[in-house]
């Protein structure tokens, strides 16, 4: 018996050049990537920039350069609508001839004193019927639409009309987009019937909301791909996130790649009801798939987010390879290194801090009711200082611990310990002093605690 082969699955991500690209479409474009690529189909990339007022080539330039960023590829495009009016007045030109649309001289919206000639659709106010791949059976009776406008003049052709047009002439088989494009459907399919064009395959995609359940929008915070790039997160950890917004493979599994979305991905799978988009559980993944990076990828994006007078710094090639451990440990996003450095957290790494001696004494609440004067802790820093003179070379963090612990417990933990990580960091939060003096160096650490003392005096 001969077998026969399906037609090709081609999908389309139709952005408008009016804006950044929002996280909402960007996860638009991923589902129909991944719907695309699982099977084995091709994807065709289109600009819809008939609005010349608002279509601007740096939105454009946005948009090709975050969808390359996040490792979503197409096939085909990309393609500007504003260079295709010729094949739209074909077809409005058919429209016309056949009866199916009119010209129609009505009053301007903006001043109704002056006229405008506009071309209409008439409709046939009957019943629509698609089955939607997310939705399941729906229908819409049409009557209420109207005769609808399809074109200003034969020259400036509208949404409903190019869409449908571009779909057709560019073999488009499945619709996927965003549910705030389920009323228009209707209207297309009307338009599909009147040139005689095959019906797609729709799929209406839930919208992301907002913590409040409203739509997300930029009084939420970032919303668009560019500021989360700027942020400090990594594409794959977003392209994973926005993946689960809406859809999960059943499983308890979280931490995806491309490669594992593609193959779990099921657009019957994505839920019907909006998705709220949750930072927290963001930056979880993000921390994820930062754990996931190879050191030498890890240390490369580190640099990149260091400021340069840290990356210029005598030390920096001995002790940049030691806090990489430390900084991976601590960080959700990149961006948050660019916050530590102005906060200081990272500069005392690679130079001597400076700090008034007054706050090598630990707060009074750590102290359990112990007096203390700046000037015992000079026979401390000493005693700390003669402890780690001896050591050999293995400068370890455990072997630098199992050393002095014993004094610090005899002369009280609080008090020793804050007044040497202090001394090594000059921050009231900082790693452990142990961990401090191991990233530093045996001699870096005797010649701080050294200058303590010398601060005392």
């Amino acid at each position: 018996m001969e077998q026969t082969n399906k037609p090709k699955i081609i999908t389309r991500f139709p952005p408008s050049p009016t804006g950044f690209l929002h996280i909402g479409r960007a996860r638009t474009a991923l589902f129909n990537f991944l719907f695309t690529r699982k099977n084995g189909g091709e994807m065709v990339f289109r600009l819809e920039d008939t609005d010349k007022e608002r279509s601007k080539s740096e939105f454009e330039q946005d948009i090709v350069e975050s969808l390359k960023w996040l490792g979503i590829s197409y096939d085909q495009g990309p393609f500007r609508q504003s260079e295709r009016t010729g094949e739209y007045q074909k077809y409005l030109k058919r429209l016309l001839e056949s009866g199916a649309a009119y010209k129609s001289i009505e009053p301007k919206k903006e001043n109704p004193t002056e006229n405008i000639e506009v071309v209409r659709f008439k409709n046939p106010n009957k019943k629509i019927k698609w089955n939607d791949l997310i939705r399941g059976e729906v229908e819409f009776d049409t009557t209420d639409l109207k005769d609808f406008v399809i074109a200003r003049t034969i020259d400036d052709p509208l949404y409903h009309l190019t869409v449908v047009v571009d779909d057709f002439e560019m073999g488009i088989t499945h619709v996927l987009r965003g549910e705030d494009h389920i009323s228009n459907t209707p209207r297309q399919i009307l338009i599909q019937e009147a040139i005689g064009a095959p019906r797609p395959v729709y799929a209406h995609i839930p919208l992301i909301l907002a913590p409040d359940r409203s739509k997300l929008s930029g009084r939420h915070g970032a919303v668009s791909v560019t500021e989360y790039r700027a942020m400090g997160y990594l594409p794959e950890a977003l392209v994973n996130y926005l993946a689960l917004l809406g859809w999960n493979p059943g499983t308890e599994q979280e931490i995806f790649s491309m490669e594992e979305l593609i193959g779990e991905f099921d657009i019957g799978a994505v839920q019907k009801g909006g998705a709220i988009f949750d930072l927290v559980k963001l930056k979880w993944i993000n921390k994820e798939h930062i754990k996931l990076m190879p050191e030498e990828g890890f240390a490369e994006e580190v640099k990149k987010w260091l400021p340069e007078e840290i990356k210029e710094a005598a030390k920096f090639s001995t002790v940049f390879p030691k806090i990489l451990p430390l900084l991976r440990e601590r960080i959700s996003t990149f961006g948050e290194l660019k916050e530590m450095a102005e906060a200081g957290e990272i500069q005392y790494f690679f130079e001597p801090p400076q700090y008034d001696p007054q706050s090598l004494l630990c707060p009074p609440k750590q102290r359990k009711g112990q007096e203390l004067e700046l000037g015992a802790l000079k026979p401390i820093l000493e005693a700390l200082k003669g402890l780690l003179e001896p050591l050999l070379d293995n400068f370890d963090r455990n072997f630098i611990k199992d050393t002095i612990w014993p004094y610090a417990e005899k002369q009280g933990r609080a008090v020793v310990l804050w007044a040497m990580r202090y001394a090594l960091s000059g921050r009231d939060k900082s790693p452990d002093p142990f961990t401090l003096a191991e990233i530093l160096g045996k001699d870096e650490t005797l010649r701080r605690l050294d200058n303590a003392i010398s601060k005392i005096k």
